[in-house]
């Protein structure tokens, strides 16, 4: 059997679509599908249930998947070795993060990084926080930011930093023109929130349970959505301290009030790699990188 079976299984496997995984591997429908038939020809059983809109794995197939995922990992950290022997730092840097932290991290992020390490191809990948733990352990992702906590013995999680929600209202609401809220002032108020998926939508949720408050019908697919929606006069929302700052949150038609609670709600973001990763020191680096650059907006 060659890597490359075993990448194109992996893929079926995850997307559970022939059409799909091929686009993905960058082959046609019929040169994947052989090649699986291959595979299984060549292991002397059957690997997948070919339906027609849904691959499904058999028991065997899930087993030799799992394993095939470890090799497929071992086998780029071997390529992430022999980069980083080659010359310090240099080579590909696969970096995942989450829809409602990217756009508001990034911009002061990646210069530090291609400043610090020169050598670097910083290739970003912005998916949902499952969608990254997953790209993760299947070797795609180097690393990843995610809202903690993350339990995985296998994954390593460094701590970043804590972001403060604040609380999104328009001008003409009863709470725009306080200095501070609480979170007793969101009892029997009505939240918009982000749709399912999304870990901040789960954050929101816990808050608004505790607190009293309700969820609308209205469900945004983005923070910049549910931003847009509250400078129209729509509702109000809670955001995280950093999509509140500069220009993409700037707007005169709406107004960020800070929590007097002590601690404010918040959630915490950390940076989280493989264990076995060969790329360690320089996640390590790269995660200082990220505290400073999140001190320097602070």
């Amino acid at each position: 059997m060659t890597l490359k079976e075993l990448q194109y299984l992996v893929e079926l496997a995850r997307l559970g679509n022939f059409h799909r995984a091929a686009e993905v591997c960058g082959v046609s429908q019929p040169t994947l599908s052989t090649q699986i038939r291959k595979l299984e020809e060549k292991l002397g059983l059957k690997l997948v249930e070919r339906g027609s809109r849904q691959a499904i794995l058999t028991p065997a197939g899930e087993e030799i998947v799992a394993r095939a995922r470890e090799i497929l990992t071992g086998v780029q950290d071997i390529h992430d070795i022999a980069a980083r022997n080659r010359e310090s730092g240099a080579g590909r840097l696969r970096l995942g993060v989450f829809p409602t932290l990217g756009p508001y991290i990034l911009p002061a992020l990646v210069p530090r990084i291609a400043s610090r390490f020169p050598g670097v191809q910083l290739q970003l990948v912005e998916e949902k926080s499952e969608l990254l733990l997953d790209r993760l352990h299947a070797g795609q992702l180097d690393a990843a930011l995610l809202a903690l906590p993350i339990h995985d013995g296998g994954l390593q999680v460094t701590r970043l930093f804590d972001e403060p929600f604040l609380l999104a209202v328009p001008p003409a609401h009863a709470l725009a023109a306080r200095d501070s809220v609480s979170m007793n002032d969101l009892a029997a108020q009505k939240l918009m929130l982000l749709e399912d998926g999304h870990c901040l939508r789960d954050q929101a949720l816990s808050l608004c349970h505790r607190w009293g408050a309700q969820e609308t019908g209205f469900r945004a697919t983005s923070l910049e959505t549910l931003r847009q929606m509250v400078a129209a006069g729509m509702g109000i929302t809670l955001l995280p301290r950093l999509a509140t700052q500069g220009p993409l949150a700037e707007s005169g038609n709406l107004r960020f009030v800070p929590f007097a609670d002590q601690p404010p709600p918040s959630r915490t973001i950390g940076m989280v790699w493989r264990r076995s990763s060969a790329r360690a020191p320089m996640l390590r680096q790269i995660a200082k990188l990220i505290q400073k650059a999140v001190g320097g907006e602070r």
